[in-house]
């Protein structure tokens, strides 16, 4: 399945000072505010995504349209460290997921989920990485 959209939510949003945000700002549009089912836990000074299917679990995050998704979603999985040629497990995998807009209507989009042990990461319990 494929989709030129993509579900942020830790320093590739906007207003971050780094240059895969700076990337991902430059080649795509911002849509709006979006969130998902799931919790975010702290992995160092970055944030990582578990699904959940809770009704109460719910991450904040940012819904971008890609301008040049294949192009864009490479350079981006190379950030991330997953994709092809990279040992596994890795730390984030890109999963199409289903996101919410403010409005109530749902997406699929891209976005980035944590793939390692979470045992004795600390829960970002507001679902917000801005905030933490």
């Amino acid at each position: 399945m494929s989709s030129d959209r993509l579900f942020v939510y830790g320093t590739l949003m906007r207003g971050f000072d780094h240059p895969m945000a700076r990337l991902l700002a430059g080649h795509a549009e911002f849509l709006g505010e979006a969130t998902c089912r799931g919790r975010l836990v702290l992995v160092k000074h970055y944030p990582g995504l578990l699904l959940s299917e809770a009704p109460a679990d719910i991450v904040h995050g940012e819904l971008f349209h890609l301008r040049a998704p294949d192009e864009l979603l490479r350079e981006l999985d190379m950030y991330e460290a997953c994709g092809e040629g990279f040992p596994e497990p890795t730390e984030y995998l890109r999963q199409m997921i289903e996101v919410t807009l403010p409005g109530g209507t749902t997406e699929k989009a891209w976005t980035y989920v944590y793939n390692w042990p979470v045992t004795d990461l600390p829960r970002i319990e507001s679902g917000r990485f801005l905030e933490h």
